[in-house]
């Protein structure tokens, strides 16, 4: 029986229980999510780039990415064969249908006269291979001047009454500021978690800023996104830290046949351009005879940043990029967004069975302990508990929260293999075993046979302590159904 199996189980028998009650509904929304595409919030502070950040993922200038009303309320963007808009209001009740309409590629919605707070979250469905695999959720920032829309990522990730709306987050910052805690920590305000980082990434956002737009931001980027990754406080709350250009990704995603003309035309007169190119006002107040007019360049200034701008002259200038495909793609995969999808993929939606089932069964563990008396809890928490123990998947996602957490202790090598073993950097065979690629199953089979027997020796040596002996039990175990189904 697969872990969904076992946590429809559990939510079947928690019907049975909570029936009649106002937790019945909340137990049919939780096995309603087992079979839909996993939930992942993306949060951070005001002017993060969340909403950059979603329309580069989905490959469309979808969400607004400006201070209006829409940008103050949680919004859904899922997967449908219609194009519709819901508004679902604070105060409750049915969902009503939305106007809206597509302004310069974003959704323009109208909220026929309501403001921000009269609208607890807005309901997105958009035809998109970009929504298929993942249901992103657009956050309000954190620090925002309201009070009320500053609370909302709060509340959402983690409500007083009901369950997490979100299996994952995608969490953006520039630096490590007590707010990015603290709203990491909601979200892993549950008992299973302890908190738990396997379902957290942290983003680096506008990492080519980091460099005042240098040509080697996004070393520099990449440099410190590693320093932030070893860090202590953000280790036990996210998996990894990972770089990304935002306002790159979008428009790389999205460029138009005339913009990548005006940057061909600019790259024509690159060695006139190159003083103009040290800053943003000296670009777009240039003189006169540059190509292009001011209103042009400051269009091009908002779509690809003076980074990007840099980076798509070079490009051209060299002969690397002779249209506007392969302009994309370079300019693509020098903005991070390919890494950030290949760990959404290898982190979250290769592990979405084992998230959902997660949310679920902790919901379940909630909803136990609120009604301690109620006829049936007893059995349901013994059948949780079950499900939970001897699933696999969260055993290693335990363990890895305790290394994480400073629970395990030992060499820094040592604990770094452990958490790549349990699937800290990947869950496929080849990325567990620290391989370079992936590899044919035969390769991945005697790989895990050369590793599992070092790691049974370290398991029986009596100086190994107990907490990290019982912690590379875990990997063992792993290493095992690696050697049965090598993949």
């Amino acid at each position: 029986m697969t872990l969904v199996d076992q946590t429809r189980d559990v939510l079947g028998q928690a019907e049975q229980v909570f029936s009649g009650t106002p937790a019945l509904e909340e137990i049919v929304r939780l096995r309603d999510r087992l079979d839909a595409p996993l939930r992942v919030a993306i949060a951070g502070k005001v002017k993060a780039g969340k909403s950059t950040l979603l329309n580069a993922l989905v490959g469309e200038l979808l969400a607004p990415t400006d201070t209006g009303e829409c940008t103050k309320v949680v919004t859904w963007y899922r997967d449908g064969h219609t194009y519709e808009v819901l508004l679902h209001p604070s105060e409750g009740g049915k969902p009503v249908q939305a106007r809206f309409r597509r302004d310069d590629g974003a959704i323009d919605i109208d909220l026929d006269g309501r403001d921000a707070s009269q609208v607890d979250r807005i309901e997105v469905t958009w035809p998109s291979s970009g929504l298929r695999a993942l249901t992103l959720i657009d956050t309000p920032g954190v620090g925002s001047l309201s009070e009320s829309v500053a609370t909302k990522a709060f509340e959402f990730l983690d409500p007083e009454d009901s369950e997490t709306p979100a299996d994952a987050v995608l969490y953006l910052m520039k630096h490590i500021h007590a707010s990015d805690l603290r709203l990491l920590e909601a979200f892993h305000d549950d008992s299973v978690a302890n908190p738990n980082p396997v379902n957290a990434i942290a983003v680096l956002s506008r990492a080519d800023e980091i460099g005042a737009g240098r040509l080697d931001s996004m070393e520099s980027a990449t440099t410190i996104a590693g320093r932030l990754g070893e860090d202590s406080r953000l280790r036990r709350l996210v998996q990894m830290v990972v770089p990304v250009a935002g306002l790159l990704a979008e428009t790389a995603e999205t460029m138009t046949e005339a913009e990548f003309r005006d940057v061909q035309r600019l790259a024509e007169r690159a060695d006139e351009l190159e003083t103009l190119l040290l800053s943003a006002d000296r670009f777009v107040e240039g003189r006169p005879e540059t190509p292009l007019t001011s209103i042009e360049r400051e269009r091009l200034l908002a779509r690809f940043g003076l980074f990007g701008i840099r980076a798509a002259i070079g490009l051209i200038s060299s002969g690397e990029a002779n249209s506007s495909t392969s302009l994309s793609d370079q300019l693509l995969a020098m903005s991070g967004l390919n890494r950030l999808r290949q760990v959404l993929t290898s982190l979250f939606v290769d592990r979405a069975d084992v998230l959902k089932a997660r949310s679920g069964l902790l919901a379940v563990e909630r909803l136990c302990s609120e009604h301690p008396g109620r006829p049936g809890v007893d059995a349901l928490e013994a059948e949780l508990e079950r499900a939970m123990a001897g699933a696999h998947p969260f055993n290693e996602m335990n363990t890895m929260a305790a290394i994480r957490s400073g629970w395990v202790t030992g060499p820094a090598k040592q604990l770094g293999e452990l958490e790549r073993l349990l699937g800290a950097s990947g869950t496929a065979g080849w990325e567990r075993l620290g391989l370079d690629m992936p590899q044919q199953p035969d390769v991945v089979k005697a790989a895990a046979i050369e590793q599992l027997g070092r790691w049974q020796r370290l398991a029986e040596n009596p100086l190994t302590a107990h907490d990290m002996a019982t912690a590379i039990r875990v990997a063992i175990r792993s290493l095992e159904g690696l050697v049965a189904h090598p993949h």
